[in-house]
């Protein structure tokens, strides 16, 4: 006789934000889910300027997977794309993959171009962005 399994727990959407680094009046916002076999994140700034009513680019699509013959690798696929946020948000997929070594979705419409910021300022954005994510994904669940 088929055994019947019962549906896990409904996953719940974890909200984080925190201010950008080094990017005066901006913050960081992460939208965070953890599945069973995937962790969705989907990234996003805001400022005390943007009104409510503006619209704002959806932003890149990333989907990546660790590479399992390599731990030093991952693999990634562009699903959407938006030219200006599509490098940020596949080096973000593809470090969060190879960090929690599960299959990852990032929605990202974080434009580092657009916040004006040097290059290790952009790097401390991302650094804190994926410390945020992998700590929360540690956390008992």
């Amino acid at each position: 006789m088929a055994e019947i399994s019962t549906p896990t727990q409904p996953a719940r959407p974890m909200e984080l934000s925190f201010p950008f680094p080094k990017a005066l009046h901006t913050t960081a916002h992460i939208h965070l889910t953890v599945l069973d076999s995937c962790t969705m994140v989907f990234l996003a700034t805001s400022t005390p300027g943007d009104s409510a009513g503006s619209l704002k680019p959806m932003g890149s699509f990333i989907y990546a997977m660790p590479d399992r013959t390599s731990s030093r690798s991952t693999i990634s696929t562009t699903l959407y794309t938006t030219p200006s946020t599509e490098e940020y948000a596949t080096r973000i997929a593809k470090i969060l993959a190879r960090r929690m070594r599960v299959p990852v979705y990032v929605g990202c419409s974080i434009d580092p171009s657009a916040l004006s910021l040097l290059p290790e300022e952009e790097m401390e954005g991302l650094t804190r962005i994926v410390d945020t994510v992998v700590a929360k994904w540690n956390e008992p669940r």
